[in-house]
């Protein structure tokens, strides 16, 4: 038996396999995935926590992403809607807010509540967790509030999104520090996803926490 045949049976893969390491190489990497958080599926009260809205600065965030009267905007991993209200409430009757999740009772909850309140501009979206499913083309501005460390094959994920927006689309991603596990993802491993998956970034900002653990990055499509 030759070396090479060896070397094969001592790392337990086929000749075959053996015979094309690069080509074993890719498809290990394809399939690889960086640690993720569970995403969230209990109370969703959780996110309506009083001040919440000074703690954010969202005004100052959705100036940033250029939402104002008449833009479309979208929610992804929009939770119990806090973002989706008052983006909605922005936009106004010459707008629309596209909600997705991908937790069912988030998007009925979110239904619900853009009913009592007399949002006529909210659609909810059912996602995927490899597809926000959200019109084609139709996308002026995108926020992922805290959601982006949850989303299992973040590449695919940003590539899909790129076909629902347009050239000149801003997508915002606030997230905080960590790794992966842990409900947050260092900045600089998602600015090297959202490379990938072909988008630029065009500004970043760390006012969304006043401790500077958070970061609220923007991007657009290459």
């Amino acid at each position: 038996m030759s070396r090479f045949r060896i070397l094969a049976a001592l790392l337990g893969i086929t000749l075959a396999t053996a015979a094309t390491p690069h080509r074993t190489v890719a498809a290990q990497a394809a399939t690889q995935q960086r640690p993720t958080s569970t995403p969230y599926s209990g109370d969703l009260s959780i996110f309506e926590e009083p001040g919440r809205d000074q703690k954010l600065q969202i005004d100052r965030v959705m100036d940033i992403l250029r939402i104002k009267q008449n833009t479309v905007v979208a929610d992804i991993g929009a939770g119990s809607g806090w973002f989706t209200v008052r983006a909605a409430r922005r936009v106004g009757r010459g707008g629309r807010v596209f909600a997705e999740d991908i937790n069912p009772n988030a998007i009925e909850h979110i239904a619900d509540r853009a009913k009592q309140e007399n949002l006529e501009n909210v659609r909810v979206i059912l996602g995927t967790p490899d597809d926000p499913k959200l019109p084609e083309g139709s996308l002026q501005a995108v926020l992922l509030l805290k959601v982006y460390h949850e989303i299992a094959h973040p590449v695919p994920f940003m590539t899909t999104l790129r076909k629902d927006l347009h050239p000149d689309s801003l997508v915002g991603i606030i997230d905080r520090n960590g790794n992966g596990t842990d409900h947050g993802l260092n900045r600089d491993v998602l600015e090297r996803e959202m490379d990938e998956a072909g988008y630029r970034e065009i500004g970043h900002y760390d006012f969304t926490k006043a401790d500077g653990e958070d970061y609220f990055l923007v991007f657009q499509p290459k």
